[in-house]
């Protein structure tokens, strides 16, 4: 990877993740970085498309979760350093990964750069996802009680987890495909989805 390019994106794009929630802060734009890194040697192809779209997927949630994912698209075209780094027609598919990345897209990302970071933004593991979902349930509707988030928690995940839930898996990664297996299965279990609330819950709290 070019020095010139990790110096930038690590000196005037990651540190803007510090003023999200702590589902979207810098831990998680980091580890969307890395799997994407992997899956771009995986499927041999241009490692700095996938780290600049990674770094970019959720810039724009400064204007709303909404249409975060066109803001970000916005924001990379926008951006000086990019466009006198890389070819229009290679900045283009990097504003098409950013845009393609969400994951309530009802259609497939237009390249492969875009099932990259789609993918590598889908951290299938249980726990994870459970825990993320509650901080940022705390961060947005904080007048929840306990109970309430329980409740936010619970239902999100299975709208888009759940069987027939919105996400997709544009790559059959076998880490990804097994932790939905998993955490369907916590999802037909309501005790074991509780006690593993609870357990996220309790950790959150003990770092508050």
């Amino acid at each position: 990877m070019d020095i010139k390019l990790t110096a930038y994106i690590e000196g005037n794009v990651l540190p803007r993740y510090a003023t999200f929630d702590a589902a979207h802060g810098v831990d998680h734009v980091m580890g969307v970085i890395a799997r994407s890194l992997s899956l771009a040697r995986l499927v041999n192809v241009d490692e700095r498309l996938a780290y600049v779209a990674a770094a970019y997927h959720d810039l724009g949630l400064v204007g709303g979760r909404e249409k975060h994912h066109l803001l970000s698209g916005e924001m990379v075209m926008q951006d000086a350093f990019l466009a006198s780094y890389f070819t229009s027609d290679e900045l283009q598919l990097i504003k098409e990964a950013v845009e393609d990345h969400r994951a309530s897209s009802s259609r497939s990302p237009r390249s492969i750069y875009g099932k990259i970071v789609a993918e590598a933004d889908r951290e299938i593991i249980p726990r994870i996802i459970v825990k993320r979902t509650i901080l940022y349930g705390k961060s947005h509707e904080p007048f929840l009680d306990k109970e309430g988030q329980y409740e936010r928690t619970r239902d999100h995940i299975v709208k888009k987890y759940g069987e027939g839930g919105y996400l997709k898996l544009w790559l059959p990664l076998k880490q990804n495909v097994e932790g939905l297996k998993t955490l369907r299965s916590y999802l037909k279990d309501e005790t074991s989805f509780r006690h593993l609330f609870d357990e996220m819950w309790a950790e959150i709290s003990n770092q508050e």
